[in-house]
């Protein structure tokens, strides 16, 4: 059967404009560009109090996305939870991610799941649902090794990873390696932007920390800025626009992006097709398919002392920063959406 019509399913949290939203607004731009008739499907996702997660769920399962308005959907794309629960006979996921508060997060502090009866008897539903719901799927791939090593792990469901480049791509630019490192993060206790300004109070350098990003813990970070002594050496800039976000990458020294276990990260891309070497922690998950310690930047320990050991190198070694940059920017222009939009839809026609 051949592919004419696309649907692309979104779990939108209102006034939340991330990573996934971005990724999702990409992937139905680029099966547009492919010549396919392409729209986004999407219901808002609300997880707290917990018990309304598997409502919202419910919600996916209910809809009829067979067809709209007298035109038959021919595929159905869907990426994070809960859009895998949707119903249709041409399904193919791109995971995002599960809900992760249920699977590796559970028992850390990024969790608000606990050893109750109730908790248990909660994760074990969302865990028959995924199995279910996923299994469904004519064909399975998940945004990065990291979230495929996940899924085999708690539900032994095999997914093929399958990369895609970030949204400012083809704008990012290399540029003068100036005298700040860049964080650019939602201001989220999982994202550990506290690493960067802990680890800049005990640089030996007088570099500066520049802060792109909002979220609940804006308070939090700035007030550890002011406690550790360096509020005049970081830059709060909250969300800024594309052009500045551009110029921002192309005028760092280095980019320091140490999340726990995330599940891909554009940051990392986008720094390296910015030709900056990036600082990460070897418990940041997904970053870790990308950065290669003494290659393309540097992975440390979740410490302050050695995120601040390893600003200080590109600070004292600009010329170790642009070779790494360089590296990096090598290894990231290798990621294109060609590849990903063949796999998803030109691989999903030929099973459908």
């Amino acid at each position: 059967m051949a592919i004419r019509t696309v649907l692309v399913c979104e779990a939108q949290v209102p006034f939340v404009d991330g990573g996934a939203e971005r990724l999702v607004r990409e992937l139905a731009h680029h099966v547009r560009q492919h010549g396919y008739r392409t729209e986004i499907i999407s219901i808002p996702f609300k997880w707290y109090p917990k018990r309304e997660i598997l409502a919202h769920a419910a919600a996916w399962r209910l809809i009829d996305l067979s067809e709209s308005n007298g035109t038959a959907v021919d595929l159905v794309i869907a990426t994070k939870f809960p859009t895998y629960v949707v119903r249709h006979p041409h399904k193919v996921t791109w995971l995002v991610h599960q809900y992760r508060a249920a699977y590796e997060l559970c028992g850390t502090p990024f969790s608000d799941f606990e050893y109750t009866e109730l908790d248990v008897g909660l994760r074990e539903s969302i865990f028959r649902l995924d199995r279910q719901t996923l299994l469904e799927s004519r064909r399975l791939f998940t945004i990065a090794r990291n979230t495929a090593s996940r899924l085999e792990k708690f539900l032994g469901i095999r997914a093929e990873p399958l990369y895609h480049p970030p949204r400012l791509g083809p704008r990012l630019h290399p540029g003068p390696f100036g005298d700040y490192v860049l964080s650019v993060a939602r201001l989220e206790t999982i994202k550990r932007v506290d690493l960067a300004i802990e680890a800049l109070a005990l640089t030996r350098s007088s570099l500066r920390l520049v802060v792109v990003g909002e979220g609940t813990q804006r308070e939090a970070v700035t007030r550890l800025a002011e406690e550790r002594g360096v509020a005049d050496r970081v830059d709060f800039l909250g969300s800024v626009d594309d052009d500045r976000l551009v110029e921002l990458y192309a005028g760092a020294l280095a980019v320091v992006y140490a999340p726990y276990d995330e599940d891909y990260g554009y940051v990392t891309l986008e720094a390296f097709l910015s030709a900056k070497p990036v600082i990460t922690a070897h418990d940041s998950g997904g970053v870790l398919e990308f950065v290669e310690d003494g290659v393309n930047g540097r992975i440390a320990e979740p410490a302050p002392e050695a995120i601040a050991a390893a600003m200080d190198e590109f600070h004292h070694d600009r010329a170790r920063a642009a070779s790494f940059g360089d590296a990096g920017l090598t290894r990231a222009r290798l990621v294109t959406w060609d590849g990903v939009v063949e796999r998803l839809v030109g691989e999903g026609a030929q099973q459908a």
